[in-house]
């Protein structure tokens, strides 16, 4: 939860303001990823809903706490598979790799996107959205778990938690499909536009579960194999 909650409040609002520069509508890219039916995303379409930003002391601020935010997140998910892999902690961080991990995790956000929206377009596209987003996920979190672990943990060691993450990543979008349109639509008739808030943040406690579950479960696997 703890993992999940800084997701929420570092990767949202960093990927909200960078979409804002960019002009470019952060709302559609949720909607995909939970799966939402028109109803729901339309909830969302408006809780995003704001101008193109423009550089002053005030975004300029929030850029480099977002982005600090971004490093933590970073830090602990390296803490994370030092933790399943049974490696040492290096306290001090290592600020140009958890910066280059943020960069590549920026490009396999946008390519898992680009990759989804003519597959989900198509008839049967919500069953086979999945399996790109797990085509996609698997390399990422295999190459995730060896350059935050600096290469301490063998490629071949790392496959089943790669493996499985990826593969949870999958599940857990075919389980939005069915959970998030209605739990956004019924908070927001309690709490009004933005109880959809509540759903994007159990959506994040999920992804921090199926990172962790994903890493223990390959390293439990791997460690009752040898």
């Amino acid at each position: 939860m703890l993992f999940g909650a800084g997701l929420l409040v570092s990767l949202l609002p960093f990927v909200i303001l960078l979409s804002a520069f960019a002009s470019q509508p952060v709302d559609d890219d949720i909607s995909l990823r939970l799966g939402l039916d028109r109803r729901a995303a339309g909830i969302v379409d408006h809780l995003f809903t704001s101008a193109p930003a423009t550089l002053n002391a005030a975004t300029a601020t929030s850029l480099v706490f977002l982005t600090a935010g971004m490093l933590a997140v970073a830090s602990s998910l390296q803490q994370i598979y030092e933790k399943a892999f049974g490696q040492d902690h290096r306290g001090i961080w290592d600020l140009g790799r958890l910066s280059a991990w943020i960069a590549v995790l920026c490009v396999a956000v946008v390519a898992e996107s680009v990759a989804e929206r003519p597959v989900s377009a198509v008839a049967a596209g919500g069953w086979l959205a999945p399996l790109v987003t797990v085509a996609i996920m698997t390399p990422f979190f295999w190459w995730t778990m060896h350059f935050l672990l600096d290469g301490r943990v063998a490629w071949r060691t790392l496959l089943p938690s790669a493996l499985v993450t990826g593969v949870f990543y999958g599940g857990l979008g075919v389980f939005s499909k069915f959970y998030f349109s209605g739990t956004i639509t019924a908070d927001s008739k309690t709490y009004g536009t933005i109880g959809a808030i509540f759903g994007i943040m159990t959506w994040f406690i999920a992804i921090g579960a199926v990172i962790i579950l994903g890493a223990v479960a390959g390293a439990v696997w791997e460690d009752r194999r040898n």
